[in-house]
Order: structure tokens, then sequence, then C-alpha cells
């Protein structure tokens, strides 16, 4: 199916968010999600189902100085 992945068209064929983030080969635990602009805590994510043309935020903490 196709989705929207941080504002870029991608393809998948994970069935929920948290299928995608090991689809995408992501650390789980070090990452923040959002589906269609809502938040998504970590709990949620395999029971968060995907469908064509959601909008997939995944965002890793930066570290600045």
């Amino acid at each position: 199916m196709q989705i929207e992945l941080n504002g870029l068209p991608v393809t998948t064929d994970a069935a929920t968010l948290e299928a995608l983030i090991a689809e995408r080969g992501l650390d789980a635990g070090s990452v923040a999600t959002a589906l269609n602009g809502a938040f998504v805590p970590r709990g949620m994510r395999p029971a968060t189902p995907l469908i064509p043309g959601a909008k997939v935020e995944v965002l890793s903490p930066m570290q600045g100085g």
C-alpha cells in the first residue's frame, strides 16, 4: 500500500505502525510516532492499523550542542 512517511511517499506491506517501524529497521524504543497528525504512544503501535494514504511521522530525538 502507498502511505506518506515523514512527508515522502512510500510503499509498504506493513499492516500496523509497529510493523512499519520494524520493516524500516528503526529502533522502536528510541522514536516517537504520529499517525495522521495524532501522537501514537509506543504501547499502541501494535494495535494501530495503517491504511492506504496514511500520513506517518517517525521522529528520532536529536541532541544539540
